[in-house]
């Protein structure tokens, strides 16, 4: 058994097949030895009493064969099982039974310690023949032994009546050993049936598949590892989309200082350069863009911590009027050059704001960027800034 679900249906069966057969014959046996046989035996001592209280009004047989064996076949002796009338020295002298004409005369081995003491004594003769025997000794009217009665049943006949009942155990523990092996087998498949819907999930996690919830059924250690998957499969679904998302702003953020770049590089090559404090302003800017994007390229060593959500942050005291003047005096160019009226007004009594720097100069430049590509040319771009509170 190579799958899990055969081991557990075998595991389970095998205690059965032994079990069970071994159950119906300890079964069979305590009917037998604890019920069969001692019914039969208390069976043939009351019939045996019955025959020595009709012998008490023949006390002649004891003495007569012949007058023994009239007795013994006298039509209406309530005996089914096989009679025999012995003397008090277990000399047989009479028998239901032809056979043992042969033998009137003869002593036969019986319990004569038993019988002498008065008790009624029962065998049973497991082989030759599996015969239960009755002794019952005969008082005469002085209270003396004057013979003794014994009846023998063979088994054989009664074990013919007794293989019905063996037939109905057997068919009831089948019954049992197919009911057990069906209810193993169905617990089985169920148990191997959450397995393998976790192992499949588990493969199409590992090949990047989208993967539907799935049921929580079954017992509580097998809800708990399906639960698990899901919880698993959520944390990568959300990481994939934190990962898009960060590529998405990547893309985003790289742009924008390219474009600033771009924008100062063709307003010196259109004739900026020949104005110093223009051309100044335009190199402090490209170089802030520039830091920018060694910013940006740093954050992509970092992508683990952002798709994690644990992003550092560095804060600071900025001083905004300066800091105001840097980024935006890149998209100026940009905005001149769409034909966008460009106006800034940040004061320069501006207090510190603490901030981190890169972080807001991706904010500004964001804004900056996207109100410059979607207001058409003739436009205005106005940057403002003041306090509050």
């Amino acid at each position: 058994m190579r799958t899990l679900t055969g081991r557990l249906i075998l595991s389970h069966i095998l205690p059965l097949l032994i079990v069970i057969p071994a159950a119906g014959l300890a079964l069979d046996y305590v009917l037998e030895t604890r019920f069969l046989r001692v019914n039969l035996a208390n069976e043939l001592t009351v019939e045996a009493a019955l025959v020595a209280e009709l012998a008490l009004d023949h006390p002649e047989i004891w003495g007569d064969p012949a007058a023994a064996q009239a007795f013994v076949n006298r039509a209406g002796l309530p005996v089914a099982a096989q009679a025999m009338l012995l003397d008090t020295d277990g000399i047989l002298l009479a028998s239901t039974e032809a056979a043992d004409m042969e033998r009137v005369g003869r002593p036969l081995p019986i319990p004569l310690e038993n019988l002498a003491a008065g008790e009624t004594a029962v065998e049973t003769n497991a082989a030759p023949g599996n015969v239960v025997d009755v002794f019952v000794p005969v008082r005469g009217a002085d209270g003396r032994i004057v013979g003794i009665v014994r009846l023998s049943q063979p088994l054989t006949n009664v074990y013919d009546q007794f293989l019905a009942l063996r037939y109905l155990i057997t068919a009831v523990l089948s019954a049992a050993l197919l009911a057990g092996a069906a209810i193993t087998w169905f617990l089985g498949n169920n148990l191997g049936h959450s397995l393998r819907q976790a192992t499949q999930a588990a493969h199409r996690l590992a090949q990047r598949q989208r993967l539907e919830p799935l049921p929580e059924q079954g017992p509580e250690e097998i809800r708990q590892l399906l639960r698990s998957v899901n919880t698993l499969a959520a944390q990568l679904e959300t990481l994939e989309q934190n990962r898009r998302q960060l590529l998405a702003n990547l893309v985003h953020e790289l742009s924008n200082p390219l474009s600033a770049l771009r924008s100062a590089t063709n307003a010196l090559l259109s004739g900026a350069g020949e104005d110093e404090a223009l051309r100044r302003d335009l190199l402090i800017g490209m170089q802030g863009e520039e830091e920018k994007l060694n910013r940006l390229l740093a954050d992509l060593s970092g992508l683990h911590d952002q798709i994690s959500g644990s992003l550092a942050l560095t804060i600071r005291p900025l001083p905004l009027p300066p800091f105001l003047s840097r980024v935006t005096q890149v998209w100026r160019e940009a905005a001149l050059y769409k034909g966008l009226d460009w106006r800034v007004d940040v004061p320069d009594n501006l207090p510190a704001a603490d901030a981190d720097e890169d972080r807001l100069a991706q904010v500004v430049g964001n804004l900056l960027s996207n109100a410059i590509k979607y207001t058409p040319a003739g436009g205005s771009v106005s940057v403002s800034a003041g306090q509050q509170g």
